[in-house]
């Protein structure tokens, strides 16, 4: 029987933080100092995120089940957020 082959996500901090800044335009009205604050808070919390999801993937998803790995991005994601 053959070994079964993990397949771990690992995701590029920068691109993905350059990514969700691309979907966040600037605001009607908004001052661009605002929005540059707003933008800088939004890409250090990307890599957060990326950097927390990469250090689970490489140490606990080898166990987790989907179904926890569910749960456990969506603590992430309410940590991060909330």
């Amino acid at each position: 029987m053959a070994a079964k082959k993990s397949k771990k996500v690992t995701i590029n901090d920068q691109q993905f933080a350059s990514a969700v800044l691309a979907g966040n335009p600037q605001k009607p009205g908004e001052q661009n100092k605002t929005y540059i604050k707003r933008q800088l808070t939004l890409y250090l919390e990307a890599l957060l995120l990326v950097d927390d999801f990469n250090e689970l993937e490489e140490t606990q998803f080898d166990v987790a089940k989907e179904d926890q790995r569910n749960q456990i991005l969506e603590k992430i994601v309410e940590r991060r957020y909330h």
